[in-house]
């Protein structure tokens, strides 16, 4: 099996931000699949952390583990999309640190 022309991408964000990461995900070119656009899975869960000494929070306070409601949002990106579609989550996403977890695909045809 060879590399896959595209990656899966997986990222975290408040339950109230999910809608607008997702259609920036989209318009940046994120989520295409064949005729498709704007493909996404969301899943419901909860995001903890504790924001050490020079953080700045969107949610919580510093020394105080913080529980979140938050949304998995996961689709599939082309390779020469990743920078566009990282850089639209980035500025659409209200945390300081973004959690974003992208993974390489084999092609099984």
């Amino acid at each position: 099996m060879k590399q896959s022309k595209v990656v899966k991408i997986q990222m975290y964000c408040p339950k109230e931000s999910a809608d607008k990461v997702r259609l920036a995900i989209g318009k940046a070119g994120g989520g295409v699949i064949g005729n498709y656009t704007y493909c996404a899975f969301l899943s419901e869960g909860h995001g903890y952390f504790l924001p050490m000494e020079g953080s700045n929070p969107t949610i919580g306070k510093q020394r105080e583990i913080e529980k979140v409601a938050e949304v998995k949002i996961e689709f599939l990106c082309e390779r020469d999309q990743i920078k566009n579609v990282i850089a639209a989550i980035k500025k659409a996403h209200p945390y300081e640190e973004v959690p974003i977890d992208i993974f390489q695909l084999l092609d099984y045809e």
